[in-house]
């Protein structure tokens, strides 16, 4: 279908081709000096004073599966993490024979991971905590590192959403880079993120041993690579880890560089966007904007725009209104335990989750991409308004 407006719009540039392209001419497609300098140059974006080490694969669930793994996560093991995420959140933990534990969103206004509610499901079996920062809003970290600290459970964050946006780290409000605060980040660069690399993804830490834990697992637990071996480094290798094949191409590793050249300028367009949002929504007040009134923690990387429709109309319905007027819709997400599989799953503990529960049917996902114009967002609640209207 051609939307008048989509839900997102990737915007290759003539150098994102023309990148992409020297990789392929150079010859040497695997992971390899591009590869360096994509994770170079993105340790960097993220904090140019002390830039944590990073590890560029295949996508983020990649990512997020070898953060279970470095963790020594498996049978017996808990991890608790929202039920409002993407399914792969919860499958990378799954992946490894532990347990998910689904914790509950703060409130209607603030869709990240409660940690009063994390607190209650903590158990003798927890071992880590998971957050998401739901559509590039920050978690509570201030929060959740402390009961980290007292329970000495480690963090992996699931920062999908989030690249080169930050969050408070204390009660003083430092600001530190999201995916940079817990003790591994995971990013995604699919092809509706903030930057892309078609699929592709980032796995980030300051702990040197963990550091090597990940290089190793990425790449079959070996001890050399063949570009090592290419460059004359080195002439054998030997296997330490049972590592997997996560490794990204260079081709993916060029888009990445060209596209992180921009994602500074893009995630200010973005939060430009949000902010006619913002103000166009105010008409609309039975319409509940999350996320509406927090403070900035520092940068911001407004990855999706969600809203939640009033209890009197149907989701359904007021989809179908806006997808008749041209503009594409989406629903970020339904909740982990709503699947079949998770649901019906031995690995996955539910328990209350009540705000989710009252607010997921009632979740909508409008268009955001740094290119809208505020004409463009007008649209789309002039067609939100008349949807309600019908719905």
């Amino acid at each position: 279908m051609n939307w008048k407006i989509p839900l997102s719009d990737l915007r290759l540039t003539q150098e994102d081709r023309d990148a992409v392209m020297a990789a392929l001419e150079s010859n040497w497609l695997t992971m390899g000096e591009r590869t360096q300098a994509f994770e170079k140059a993105f340790a960097e974006a993220l904090d140019p004073a002390n830039p944590p080490f990073c590890y560029a694969v295949g996508n983020c669930t990649l990512a997020l599966h070898m953060a279970m793994v470095a963790l020594d996560i498996g049978p017996g093991d808990e991890v608790i993490l929202p039920s409002l995420t993407f399914v792969a959140t919860a499958n990378a933990v799954l992946y490894t024979g532990a347990t998910v534990v689904l914790a509950d969103v703060a409130s209607d206004t603030d869709w990240t991971m409660c940690p009063h509610d994390v607190r209650s499901k903590i158990t003798s079996r927890t071992k880590a905590l998971c957050p998401v920062h739901y559509a590039g809003q920050p978690c509570d970290m201030v929060e959740l590192r402390k009961i980290a600290k007292e329970f000495k459970l480690s963090i992996v964050e699931d920062n999908a959403h989030g690249p080169l946006a930050d969050g408070w780290i204390d009660d003083a409000h430092t600001v530190q880079a999201l995916g940079t605060i817990g003790d591994i980040g995971c990013f995604s660069f699919f092809s509706n993120k903030n930057m892309t690399t078609g699929e592709g993804g980032m796995v980030v830490t300051r702990n040197p041993q963990l550091a090597e834990k990940l290089r190793l697992i990425r790449a079959h637990g070996m001890t050399s690579l063949t570009l090592d071996r290419h460059k004359g480094h080195a002439f054998s290798y030997d296997v330490v880890e049972l590592g997997f094949n996560y490794r990204i191409d260079e081709m993916r590793a060029a888009l990445g560089i060209s596209q992180l050249s921009r994602l500074v300028p893009n995630n200010a367009a973005r939060a430009a966007v949000q902010q006619h949002y913002y103000q166009a929504l105010d008409a609309l007040p039975q319409v509940t904007v999350p996320f509406r009134h927090r403070v900035a923690q520092g940068r911001m990387a407004a990855h999706i725009l969600p809203v939640l429709l009033p209890e009197t109309c149907t989701r359904e319905a007021v989809q179908i209104a806006l997808r008749d007027a041209g503009v594409q819709t989406s629903i970020h997400y339904r909740p982990i335990h709503t699947f079949t599989y998770h649901g019906n799953s031995p690995q996955v503990r539910k328990g209350e989750l009540v705000m989710t529960d009252i607010l997921t049917p009632r979740i909508l996902t409008l268009p955001l991409y740094p290119s809208m114009t505020g004409d463009d967002v007008r649209t789309v609640v002039d067609a939100l308004r008349t949807a309600l209207a019908g719905a």
